[in-house]
């Protein structure tokens, strides 16, 4: 059974990565607008990942007999200044999201509670990524700067991302 501080810290969290997903996808629709298909699909995917970060905690709760409560989800942005503006906020917004893991791996450490601190070892290993990712992205933006045919091929090899399950759910039902 779950503590219940640690339940809420978890719905809480279902919470953030549902808004996290709601971001994602207007960034997508924001890149379609301004001819970026490739980035569009590189934050597609992303939609698809928080997705998938929400159902591992959903599917987590209900298998320490908890109960998950959705909260609405608040309204995400929907503009950017260009494609960088874009991804410094996803490299902002991905920090965020580490600092939440961080403290619900810290709750978990105050309440000796190891089952949740092991499922929650997969969300610090994924925001090591996120970061990394993002930042790479905007390294490259920057080197980039106005040179149109490097937006070109930035955007083509963003576009040949793929979506992939989260390994937590390969043995699930979604």
């Amino acid at each position: 059974m779950l503590n219940e501080r640690i339940e809420q810290a978890l719905n809480e969290q279902i919470n953030e990565e549902m808004w996290s997903a709601y971001l994602y996808l207007s960034m997508a629709a924001y890149c379609h607008h301004i001819g970026q298909p490739g980035m569009a699909s590189w934050f597609e995917v992303q939609f698809k990942e928080e997705q998938d970060h929400a159902k591992i905690l959903f599917n987590y709760i209900n298998q320490r007999n908890g109960r998950v409560e959705l909260k609405p989800v608040n309204a995400v942005p929907t503009e950017w200044k260009d494609v960088l503006d874009v991804y410094e906020a996803t490299l902002k917004h991905e920090q965020h999201i580490t600092s939440l893991i961080n403290k619900l791996y810290a709750l978990t450490h105050e309440a000796n509670d190891f089952a949740t601190q092991s499922m929650l070892k997969w969300f610090v290993d994924e925001q090591v990524e996120e970061e990394e990712n993002a930042q790479t992205i905007i390294d490259n933006l920057r080197m980039i700067k106005d040179n149109g045919y490097g937006l070109y091929m930035l955007d083509k090899e963003l576009g040949a991302r793929t979506y992939t399950q989260a390994a937590p759910l390969a043995n699930s039902t979604l």
